[in-house]
């Protein structure tokens, strides 16, 4: 295990952020527009949003980052811009870590589909060698290859990472099939283990999908195969379009209330996705601090 994991998880449970996009158009984003071109052009505003969540308490914090592949950008007009969009996240959140709180870089999904061969696996190859590329120069702490669907590409953005030397984080996306504990692809908890861990990851994860209560079951069968540490960022509950708005219904109370069975299950990091915001961060912090 990497020295910094082994550090981390040394006290207990460690807490790390919410989500960004919906934090990010609280500050001016609208809906289609590029949230990683906010790193060049609004980079104050994107400041904000890791300094909410490093005063409720997150222990890690990601960047803005998540799209910043070829492909993903390509559609925006800024594939020439990977360096950039990479290098300013990762400054971003720096500064707003300062020395209290990791910074770790999120390396998102290409939007690209391999089984029907949209891309090649050397092309994904050469987008995420750029993308963590830039990242590793920035100089953080750690990457998370996050809200993965499908896991050979998984598997390549993990296989390029873990040559910046860098702890790597590799979470996918479970709530498909009638239980609710497979990948899009059909990818079961323990496969996914099985693969990440001959992958050589430090961290094994779940994130989006669905809602707290259904990362219980999830985090329970990864443990049981493993003994890497588990990271856990769930939604707020399934979302409902309410007069047009994406509306989710968990309340953050109700989020940490759930936080010491997830405890138990596993995690060993946990934080939230879609929905959650640094209210949920608090509560986390607060609930973890109890335990």
């Amino acid at each position: 295990m990497h020295a910094l994991i082994s550090t981390l998880i040394a006290k207990g449970p460690v807490v790390t952020d919410g989500a960004w996009g919906t934090e990010i158009q609280k500050r001016g984003l609208k809906t289609g527009e590029n949230p990683e071109s906010w790193n060049l052009s609004h980079p104050e505003l994107v400041e904000e949003v890791p300094k909410l969540y490093v005063d409720a308490g997150s222990q890690i914090i990601l960047t803005n980052t998540f799209g910043a592949n070829k492909f993903i950008q390509e559609k925006y007009g800024l594939g020439d811009q990977i360096a950039a969009l990479n290098k300013a996240g990762v400054e971003i959140s720096k500064r707003a870590a300062g020395d209290k709180t990791c910074v770790f870089a999120s390396i998102g999904p290409s939007g690209k589909m391999l089984l029907l061969e949209e891309v090649s696996e050397a092309d994904l190859q050469r987008a995420f060698e750029e993308q963590a590329g830039a990242i590793s120069e920035a100089g953080v702490d750690g990457i998370v290859i996050e809200t993965m669907t499908d896991i050979n590409e998984a598997l390549i953005a993990i296989n390029v990472a873990k040559q910046t030397g860098l702890p790597v984080v590799a979470s996918m996306v479970f709530g498909a099939g009638k239980d609710k504990d497979r990948t899009m692809m059909g990818a079961t908890p323990e496969e996914v283990v099985e693969k990440f861990t001959e992958a050589g990851v430090d961290i094994i994860g779940a994130n989006c999908g669905q809602g707290i209560e259904d990362f219980i079951p999830v985090c329970r069968r990864m443990k049981s195969i493993t003994n890497l540490p588990l990271w856990m960022k769930p939604n707020a509950g399934l979302p409902e379009v309410v007069d047009g708005k994406t509306v989710y219904n968990t309340t953050a109370q109700d989020f940490a209330e759930a936080v010491p069975k997830l405890v138990e299950a596993g995690a060993c990091f946990i934080g939230g996705c879609c929905g959650t915001g640094p209210e949920f961060i608090k509560k986390i912090a607060e609930t973890v601090g109890k335990l």
